[in-house]
Formats: structure tokens, C-alpha cells, sequence
């Protein structure tokens, strides 16, 4: 559960924020490894056992960073499951776009990308993954398990299908765990589709509109 979830006033919800904020700024000027806990609270403007209240590590910080960058997509995400006039796979699409948006705003900006090593960008990568699948898991099986109940998919294991779509997807469409050339992400995301497409019994073809520009 997010920490901002269990913060209820606006002094100590600022105090969290601007904690998050001091580590943003702190990697546009530095590589994280040499970030100190004394450092993000100096930038944050607070005693630095203050950050302690909130987190209780470096790593909590960038874990909740990371939570922070893609709560918009995550909300997205979880409202674009409820509305059950759009089409599954539409919606499904749509939150793909929206969270690798998100992902590429927060990871691409100039002066973070240029001041973190490969080793640190691909952590913060991972911390992106294992959120985005563990969050998205869940609304995509509702979604899954909605199309079921209305005939538009056939297959009786939601969770599952869901969970190997993410996974598929957020490795090869991030480039980063298993680096691969434009023409090796095309292939694999097009055999995700028509596999999608014979598991769930849609004719060859249309379910294409799910291949989405790669970073």
C-alpha cells in the first residue's frame, strides 16, 4: 500500500512530497548511488531524521517514486476497467499506452538520463516492472474476466492470461532487462498477438491494433 494512502494531512502528505521531489532533483545533478539520505533531506529542506517517519531507506524513497510517477496511469488504469462499453481489448491497449507514457517521461528526462549509469538505470527499471505488473495485474484480469462473461473472449484463466501479457509486454516494450533491436520487439509483440488472438478464438488479424510503438 502506498504511504501517501495512509497520510491523511496536508502538512505531513507536503513533507512526503517534497522528500520525493529532492530525490527527482538530486538525480538531475548526480548518480544515485552517490545520493545520501543526508542529502535528500538538505534538498527537501528537513532534518533528516524527519525522513525516517516517512521511509525507511533510500530505496523506500525510490520505490515510492517510482508509485508516485505512475499513480495518474495506475488510476487511469483501474477507472478505464470499469467502463465496460468500451471494448476489452481497446481498453487493454489504452492502458498500455498510458503507463508506457509514463514510464518514458519519467526515465527519459535529459538531465536523469544523462547523470544515471546503466547498472542504476536498469534498478529503477526493475522497480518500474515489478510495480506496473503487480498493479496492473488485477484490473487486467477484470477486464479479461468481463470480456469472458460477455462472450468477446474465450478462455478460462484471466489471471493467467493477464499476467503473461504484462509480462511480455513490459519486458520487451521496456528494452531494458533483455535489450533487443526494433525488428526483435516487433516479432515477439506479434507473436504475443496472434497467440492472443488463437487463445482467445478473435479472427487472424484483428487484435493488430494492440501493437504499439516501441520507446
Amino acid at each position: 500500500m502506498l504511504l501517501m494512502e495512509r497520510v491523511a494531512d496536508m502538512p505531513v502528505l507536503d513533507k512526503y512530497n517534497r522528500i520525493l521531489d529532492a530525490l527527482k532533483t538530486l538525480l538531475e545533478k548526480k548518480e544515485l548511488n552517490s545520493i545520501s539520505v543526508s542529502e535528500i533531506a538538505q534538498t527537501a529542506g528537513i532534518a533528516k531524521g524527519s525522513i525516517y517517519y516517512y521511509f525507511s531507506s533510500k530505496d523506500a524513497i525510490i520505490e515510492a517514486l517510482v508509485e508516485r510517477s505512475y499513480a495518474s496511469s495506475i488510476d487511469t488504469a483501474r477507472h478505464l476497467a470499469k467502463q465496460t462499453d468500451i471494448p476489452s481489448f481497446t481498453r487493454m491497449a489504452l492502458i498500455f499506452q498510458t503507463c508506457r507514457n509514463s514510464s518514458a517521461a519519467f526515465l527519459g528526462q535529459k538531465d536523469v538520463a544523462e547523470n544515471v549509469n546503466m547498472q542504476e538505470k536498469a534498478m529503477l527499471h526493475q522497480k518500474y516492472l515489478r510495480y506496473i505488473i503487480t498493479e496492473l495485474k488485477p484490473v487486467l484480469t477484470e477486464i479479461i474476466q468481463q470480456a469472458i462473461e460477455t462472450g468477446e473472449i474465450s478462455f478460462d484463466q484471466p489471471a493467467a492470461l493477464a499476467e503473461i501479457v504484462l509480462l511480455v509486454l513490459t519486458v520487451k516494450l521496456d528494452n531494458t532487462l533483455i535489450p533487443s533491436s526494433q525488428e526483435e520487439i516487433e516479432e515477439t509483440i506479434s507473436g504475443l498477438i496472434s497467440l492472443l488472438g488463437k487463445a482467445t478464438k478473435h479472427p487472424e488479424g484483428s487484435l493488430n491494433f494492440l501493437t504499439l510503438p516501441a520507446f
